[in-house]
């Protein structure tokens, strides 16, 4: 699978990322997948220590014994929790992330992480003494690189202009195109890589996109009504061929802006990872194909989240 540098750093990892938020609590099964995944060429696994309550990066880090220098390993921080009682508050002191990533590197049996992330953050955080933290992490050796998961165009600045960054994970999809407003370009030339999530908007551009539009699309999903989304879920499948699946284009689609570093989806079955999977035998996306893709779609700007 083609792997592509994250930021300045010397993080190369799979165009394609799994996020582990989705694998379930069955250790078995989560192994399954992820071995599956591993044998297919992705080398990007993504998680956090709010998954489950720290049940995640537990089992990720029981399924990567013997091949944690085979993954290039991302997890997340910032979400104060107590145990299991499903408490939780955001905290992006330096004085916790200091102590929480002691608390994943246990879960993950692993000794550093390849890309500490803030899991979401405010522009009235205290941003200097985040991000001293993360810098005090990697002059300690128990992290390589940082970066933070947002979609807040104001909070991204203020860490492009104050912090060594590599990596910001957004929202990014055909039905999310928020992103191509204000930040893409502007990342891009800051050299900080965009890792795409919910590149198939709950499943919504997926082989599947019809069904789960009526599933989970009842209420709408951002600027788009209902009836827009199974319409949007028509005309990919009627775009799509034996030779590119609505998976493939979707993930096409994000991965061809160059600030894109990795399209990074959830599985909880084989089936989903393989779909996802079917990018590697796709045909190439095109100018053409990406100028009919933006027309079946529409530009959204972000209103909230600043």
């Amino acid at each position: 699978m083609e792997k592509r540098q994250i930021g300045n750093s010397d993080l190369y990892v799979s165009q394609l990322g799994l996020g582990c938020m989705s694998l379930g609590s069955n250790e078995q099964k989560a192994r399954y997948i992820l071995d599956k995944a591993l044998d297919s060429g992705i080398n990007y696994l993504d998680t956090a220590d709010l998954y489950d309550f720290g049940k995640n990066e537990e089992i990720v880090g029981k399924a990567l014994k013997g091949k944690r220098d085979q993954v290039i390993l991302a997890t997340k921080v910032g979400n104060h929790f107590e145990g299991q009682n499903g408490g939780w508050y955001w905290d992006p002191s330096k004085a916790y992330i200091k102590s929480e990533v002691k608390e994943s590197l246990r879960r993950l049996g692993t000794d550093y992480i390849d890309l500490y992330q803030l899991h979401g953050g405010t522009i009235d955080d205290p941003i200097d003494e985040t991000i001293e933290a993360f810098e005090d992490l990697k002059q300690e050796g128990v992290i390589r690189y940082y970066g933070i998961s947002s979609i807040r165009p104001n909070v991204i600045r203020e860490y492009i202009k104050r912090s060594s960054i590599v990596s910001v994970m957004m929202q990014y999809s055909l039905l999310d195109r928020r992103p191509e407003e204000e930040m893409l370009d502007l990342l891009h030339k800051h050299r900080i890589s965009v890792l795409a999530r919910g590149p198939l908007a709950k499943g919504m551009l997926s082989n599947q996109a019809e069904k789960k539009a009526e599933a989970k699309g009842k209420e709408g999903y951002l600027d788009y009504r209902a009836q827009e989304l199974q319409t949007i879920a028509e005309k990919l499948k009627e775009y799509s061929s034996h030779n590119r699946s609505s998976n493939a284009l979707a993930l096409q689609y994000v991965l061809q802006h160059p600030a894109v570093t990795a399209a990074v989806f959830g599985a909880s079955s084989v089936q989903q990872l393989e779909d996802n999977l079917s990018i590697q035998n796709a045909d190439p996306l095109t100018a053409e194909d990406v100028k009919h893709l933006q027309s079946i779609s529409k530009p959204i700007k972000y209103a909230n989240h600043r």
